[in-house]
Parts: structure tokens; C-alpha cells; sequence
């Protein structure tokens, strides 16, 4: 069973290195690392209260892959990000791998979501606001880039009580 000691914390080298595609013949992997990233975010959940996606690399999983629960389960492989609105926000980020950091991050406001699931079945989501967020900050995992990265400026950091 995985828990917040399995997540990879601020300063690994495994959280900045790129990851590779989740290749057809391994999709019989996949659901052994769904079970780990499910079990893992929700003990994330159970601890600090957070908890909305994570990204295989953040469990050492080095593969494009990151599982999302929102209104149910999402089990995203090789995505692409298309059609980036010019329009950005900014808001206070949080992450798994330093759940006592918040950083203040510009996102787009929208774009489409290209992946495989599961089944190896190809789907294109049109995301805006808070999904469109987490999906720029879970496939941004799977490039080795996390929020402290993307910080506005360096009074970008404050911790959460």
C-alpha cells in the first residue's frame, strides 16, 4: 500500500527528469500504477485535506501517466496539451511533494486535453478554470518542471497553516 512517504519530495532527482510514454504493450502495468497513485493521493487526502491528481513521476513511476479524481477517476497516458487560451490566471499552487508550500503560479485559462486511457482508447477533453490548472500542473510533472518552478516572482512562496 502506498502513503505520503512513497511521494517523492522537493529536492529528488527523479521529480525534474522527463518521462518516457506508456507504451500499448505496457498497458497491463497500468492498472497496478493506478492503484498506487489512488492509494498514495488518498492518503494525501486523509493527512493535509488536498488532493485532486497526481503524476506517476511523483511515486518514481518515470512514465507519462498521471490519474486524476474529480467527479470520478480519470486515468490519463501520453497527453498533449492543444489549443492553450492566451488568457492566463494566477492562483496559489499546492503539490504533493511539498504539501506545507504554496506558490503563486500563472495558468491558461483553458485549453484540450489529448490522451490515451486505460484502454488505450484515444479522448480529447476541453478543460478551463481549476481542471485546466491541474492538468497544466500534473503534465508539467511528467516534463521534470514543478510550480516552484513556474513561480511569478520570488515572493511567490508562502506555507500553509
Amino acid at each position: 500500500m502506498k502513503t505520503i512517504h512513497d511521494i517523492l519530495k522537493l529536492g529528488d532527482p527523479r521529480l525534474y527528469e522527463v518521462c518516457e510514454p506508456v507504451l500499448e504493450s505496457e498497458l497491463n502495468q497500468v492498472p497496478n500504477w493506478v492503484q498506487q497513485l489512488h492509494e498514495a493521493m488518498e492518503d494525501i487526502r486523509r493527512v493535509y485535506g488536498f488532493g485532486r491528481g497526481i503524476a506517476a513521476p511523483q511515486l518514481g513511476i518515470m512514465k507519462r501517466m498521471f490519474y486524476l479524481n474529480l467527479d470520478k477517476p480519470y486515468v490519463i497516458l501520453n497527453p498533449e496539451l492543444k489549443n492553450k487560451s492566451e488568457s492566463k490566471f494566477e492562483l496559489w499552487d499546492d503539490c504533493m511533494s511539498f504539501p506545507n508550500l504554496l506558490v503563486k503560479v500563472r495558468r491558461h485559462q483553458s485549453l484540450t486535453l489529448k490522451y490515451w486511457d486505460e484502454h488505450w482508447k484515444e479522448h480529447e477533453w476541453e478543460v478551463s478554470g481549476a481542471e485546466s490548472e491541474l492538468i497544466q500542473h500534473e503534465y508539467d510533472h511528467l516534463d521534470g518542471i514543478l510550480c516552484t518552478m513556474r513561480a511569478i516572482d520570488q515572493k511567490s512562496f508562502r506555507w500553509k497553516e
